[in-house]
């Protein structure tokens, strides 16, 4: 999603992967983390958020910009839980991340609603249902698109008020990339650091900035 907002124009989209590309911003995520975020110097460059950590607060960001549109992306909360397992939430990203200098905030801004039960399905797949309604029921609807994951152009565009684009809808982070990725980076926990998953975090941005339909 991040790289079809980029493609419709709307300037530069935030993403997990900025952040793992770019630690410099991780003492202003902390802030946020803690309560007293200054939305203006995390985001400055970008003019979108998509994904974690942006996601994670979503009150906040929706009411620090009263005029923004929300962009809620659907899917099946079981395929949501296995992406999960097998990416973000596995146990080799985990225990990349345990030490590393993104740990604390990993805590506080991802893991704060879930804990310890990242590996309950049924846990899980309530709370990906729940954050679902509460964004239905809180932001109005004129200002939401609760969108399908995979569903292309059409609506997004028509939501956006740009028109639709004469390429493919972009099909890049998906589960079999981050795995790839990750594959990459070692197969045992300690073979990569986040450091260097941040430098193929660089290296990916850099080459879907050259490429977005890669």
């Amino acid at each position: 999603m991040k790289l079809a907002l980029e493609q419709l124009g709307v300037g530069r989209c935030y993403h997990m992967a900025e952040l793992i590309a770019d630690l410099s911003r991780l003492p202003e995520w902390l802030r946020a983390a803690d309560g007293a975020p200054d939305w203006e110097a995390v985001f400055a460059g970008f003019t979108a958020t998509v994904d974690y950590p942006g996601c994670t607060y979503w009150r906040e960001l929706a009411a620090y910009y009263p005029d923004a549109k929300v962009l809620l992306t659907v899917r099946d909360p079981n395929d949501w839980f296995d992406s999960t397992q097998a990416t973000i939430f596995s146990p080799p990203m985990r225990a990349r991340i345990a030490g590393s200098p993104m740990e604390g905030f990993f805590q506080k801004a991802v893991l704060r609603d879930f804990g310890d039960r990242i590996d309950d399905r049924a846990f899980m797949t309530q709370a990906f249902e729940r954050h679902n309604a509460a964004v239905r029921s809180s932001i109005p609807a004129q200002r939401l698109l609760v969108y399908q994951v995979g569903e292309g152009w059409p609506r997004l565009c028509q939501f956006l008020g740009v028109p639709v684009p004469a390429v493919p809808f972009p099909r890049v982070n998906s589960r079999e990339e981050m795995q790839r990725m990750m594959a990459a980076a070692g197969a045992s926990p300690g073979a990569a650091t986040v450091e260097d998953m941040g430098a193929m975090a660089r290296r990916r941005l850099e080459g879907y900035s050259k490429d977005p339909q890669r």
